[in-house]
């Protein structure tokens, strides 16, 4: 009991625990069905605010802009501070009831299982030769068509989906946890909390078109600069795992740069150069075809394998990172 009370009432093996105890989370339980998640809240304030700011104000100008600047600020802001609170108040209650809390809190962050459910939802009835079912579980995850699509184009559909999400849904919210674990007196969830609110206000009104393109403008570009550093480091990582590091560097910036998104494509052409497959083409949303850039070397046809290995690489850049930071922190204390 003694050593239990040493590490909870010390913040560098605590922060160190948290991180340990979320990513285990994550991994095993991922979200519980039925339980309320911290996005859904999220998506209600945004859903609200959204529609009340579009009814007053139209889907223009400048008034429409500083209403989204105000949303943005609000929720990024708003969510860091209340997941602040949620915390202190539980560790007021007893230091044990904090950290299930906190740890709770924080793994509701990262996405790695939810992801893999997603893709294996899609993979089974495709191994199984059932592409109706394949196509309708797909249709819940992306924003294409996917009525007609064939086995190739609905691989190439879960592998996107999966390599896009690895940075913004599990690598980036551990970025900013690690970075709120070592360098501030709040911990990991803060932080990690305030990325996901700015990831979740991209995924509903970062739009570029109509009625979302004035509202969400500050969203959008918000993710973007929070997501730039980890995913280069996310890109960095996967690198050194494919044990070719400038090869996957060279098509990184050959490729990754003609993608709109400034961060979408570079985590996509990693995984596509470690893979030896390649992303992007046409794809087809409410009828109408767009094209995305062609990432990465064609080498390898997209398979199942390849899928669930990019699966695998996320995990282990995700052990790599947690690793590395759970040795600084108790080698901080160690020290200190």
């Amino acid at each position: 009991m003694n050593f239990l009370t040493a590490i909870l009432t010390h913040s560098t093996p605590y922060a160190a625990l948290v991180l340990a105890i979320a990513a285990l989370q994550d991994f095993l339980i991922g979200d519980p069905w039925n339980w309320l998640h911290p996005v859904q809240v999220m998506g209600w304030a945004i859903s609200g605010y959204s529609k009340a700011g579009l009814k007053r104000l139209g889907s223009k100008g400048l008034a429409i802009k500083l209403a989204g600047v105000g949303l943005a600020i609000a929720l990024i802001v708003g969510s860091g501070l209340l997941g602040w609170l949620v915390v202190h108040t539980a560790r007021r209650l007893h230091p044990l009831i904090g950290l299930a809390v906190e740890s709770t809190l924080l793994a509701s962050c990262f996405a790695g299982r939810s992801l893999r459910q997603a893709a294996e939802a899609v993979l089974q009835p495709l191994a199984a030769g059932d592409l109706e079912t394949a196509r309708s579980c797909l249709s819940r995850y992306v924003g294409r068509d996917t009525a007609t699509l064939p086995e190739p184009e609905i691989l190439r559909a879960v592998l996107e989906t999966v390599t896009e999400n690895a940075t913004d849904g599990v690598m980036a919210p551990l970025f900013w946890a690690i970075l709120g674990a070592a360098l501030t007196p709040w911990g990991s969830v803060p932080l990690a909390i305030a990325y996901k609110a700015s990831s979740t206000l991209d995924s509903m009104v970062g739009y570029k078109t109509p009625p979302y393109r004035d509202l969400g403008w500050c969203s959008a570009r918000l993710d973007d600069l929070f997501t730039w550093l980890p995913c280069r480091l996310t890109v960095f990582t996967l690198a050194l795992l494919s044990g070719q590091p400038r090869h996957v560097w060279q098509l990184c910036r050959r490729d990754a740069p003609q993608d709109p998104s400034p961060n979408a494509g570079w985590s996509e052409c990693a995984y596509a150069a470690v893979l030896g497959v390649q992303v992007g083409g046409a794809n087809t949303y409410g009828g109408q075809v767009s094209y995305k850039p062609l990432l990465g070397n064609a080498s390898q046809p997209i398979t199942p394998e390849r899928i669930r290995r990019a699966m695998g690489l996320t995990r282990t850049s995700m052990g790599w990172w947690l690793g590395g930071a759970i040795a600084i922190l108790v080698g901080a204390y160690a020290v200190g």
